[in-house]
């Protein structure tokens, strides 16, 4: 399957990487001299997507700007400029711009590096991964040790066939969810039509025994704190100097 569609968290106030934030919104904060929602935006174009909808609040006219010049894929403005929808209201919200189709959903502040050239890329593989008949929702997780600014906990834990239940509840290994999913859009027809957290979905899934989650290829980052830019660009440093 080629998903060719896609939802962008991006309008968080990222009231953790203050100052930074009072004057620009996070997903603009560039690392080692990218803004980091355009590794998203490049990611999603790399594995054939050719709409995304993007959903703006704090500082929305930069993120607008920013927007207007992306050259790699058609984008679409969520506009919450009067209100912040939390993730959950964010994504019912954006999805009414796209059509029925299977869809990404991602975050503009998390991206990974070190793909293996010449492979599916990460998102290429959770399209061919995500199977709607056994599946509300694919995740792309990551081994703990492969990630940089994480808080140093798992989120879920997974099943051989790639089953997921959350960590509390342990019976294998540990993984962290790396920031991207894919689903049916259907699968939020019945949710609230205001503000609401994104993982009572995810615990929905879990509970029928259809949420499931593939390995991302790589390295994973999250930039949290303006402390957290540094290590973030050290580790793609050292990711391009063995590359």
């Amino acid at each position: 399957m080629t998903i060719k569609q896609a939802m962008v968290l991006a309008a968080g106030l990222g009231t953790r990487m203050r100052p930074i934030t009072d004057t620009i919104p996070k997903p603009l904060v560039k690392i080692a001299g990218k803004a980091m929602i355009d590794y998203a935006l490049d990611a999603l174009a790399e594995a054939g997507v050719e709409r995304a909808v993007v959903n703006v609040h704090h500082h929305a006219d930069q993120m607008e700007a920013h927007l207007r010049g992306y050259r790699g894929l058609e984008i679409l403005i969520s506009d919450e400029r009067d209100g912040l929808m939390n993730n959950g209201g964010g994504i019912v919200k954006g999805l009414k711009l796209l059509s029925r189709d299977p869809v990404f959903v991602m975050n503009a502040d998390l991206f990974w590096i070190g793909e293996k050239p010449g492979h599916p890329t990460n998102l290429e593989r959770l399209a061919g991964f995500y199977d709607s008949e056994r599946m509300d929702m694919a995740m792309l997780c990551v081994e703990l040790d492969r990630t940089t600014g994480h808080n140093g906990k798992n989120d879920f834990s997974m099943a051989e066939d790639g089953g997921l239940r959350r960590y509390r509840d342990a019976e294998y290994d540990g993984v962290v969810y790396a920031g991207a999913f894919a689903m049916n859009p259907s699968f939020l027809d019945d949710a609230p039509a205001d503000a609401f957290n994104i993982n009572i979905y995810f615990d929905k899934a879990i509970a029928k025994g259809r949420l499931y989650g593939t390995m991302l290829d790589g390295h994973w980052l999250t930039v949290g704190t303006p402390e957290a830019v540094g290590d973030a660009e050290e580790t793609i440093r050292t990711f391009r100097t063995f590359a």
